[in-house]
């Protein structure tokens, strides 16, 4: 277990959307760090829409319900609640455990079906329960514009799958107090490949030399090599999950390897 203020005095940009950041923020306190909050994502809910209600009022036509993430629980479930409710037959699945946690949060209980090592569609696809589809009928919550493969792998293995948007990410502003935001951080924590591009787009092109030498914690392989791709010089570190738990024990361990003491 880290020790109490294992990051003293280390200035941690946290780009999570504003709802989602505070426990972020909380432990990296806890570990004597200072947070910047500098949400890159604003999170539009599209759950009241008639057309998702309609499609929501349908469950009943479906085997397995799929989240992918935390705000699919919370806008999804919002409007599940609306029309009636879950079906007491529908199997439930998210992609990530902080998904499970939300779910549990807001449901009473966690699903059915959730990754046990990685927490991404890979792993969601990688459970027995899902090899052999036929005959399944599948409804996967989501935001706009997601990944494709859950919903191609599940077709190929004889699953009918739908997609539902109910939420949208949005670009947030750079407020104009934290223009030159990257002058005042050591790190930089992501965890969406959305939210990396949008930092890069919304920082002033005079402090992307600056931003492109921090390094950054982020919770996927495919942010890895996004950040690589965009010009950050330091390989990203990779958090084994994407909770708030394991963010902060990668940051110890980078400012552990720096020699970072209080």
């Amino acid at each position: 277990m880290p020790n109490r203020h294992s990051l003293q005095g280390l200035r941690v940009l946290v780009t999570r959307p504003a709802h989602q950041a505070e426990g972020l923020c909380q432990r990296i306190i806890e570990q004597g760090a200072v947070p910047l909050r500098l949400p890159t994502l604003l999170i539009e809910d599209l759950g009241q829409r008639p057309e998702v209600l309609a499609a929501l009022a349908r469950l009943d036509q479906y085997q397995l319900l799929i989240f992918v993430s935390p705000n699919a629980v919370q806008s999804g479930l919002a409007a599940i609640q609306a029309v009636g409710g879950l079906p007491a037959s529908l199997r439930l699945a998210t992609v990530g455990a902080g998904s499970a946690r939300t779910l549990h949060e807001q449901l009473g209980r966690g699903p059915d079906l959730v990754p046990g090592q990685r927490y991404d569609s890979e792993g969601l696809l990688a459970l027995p329960a899902l090899q052999q589809m036929a005959g399944q009928r599948v409804l996967i919550l989501r935001g706009e514009d997601g990944r494709a493969l859950l919903g191609e792998s599940l077709r190929q293995r004889g699953a009918q799958v739908d997609y539902l948007a109910v939420y949208r990410r949005r670009a947030a502003a750079l407020p104009a107090a934290l223009d030159a935001w990257p002058q005042n951080t050591d790190i930089i924590t992501i965890t969406s490949g959305e939210g990396l591009r949008m930092l890069c787009q919304m920082t002033p092109p005079t402090q992307h030399h600056r931003m492109f030498g921090l390094p950054l914690v982020v919770v996927s392989t495919r942010t890895v090599e996004l950040a690589r791709q965009l010009g950050f010089r330091q390989t990203a570190l990779l958090a084994e999950r994407a909770s708030d738990e394991a963010i902060v024990d990668r940051l110890i361990e980078w400012a552990d390897a720096q020699g970072h003491t209080e």
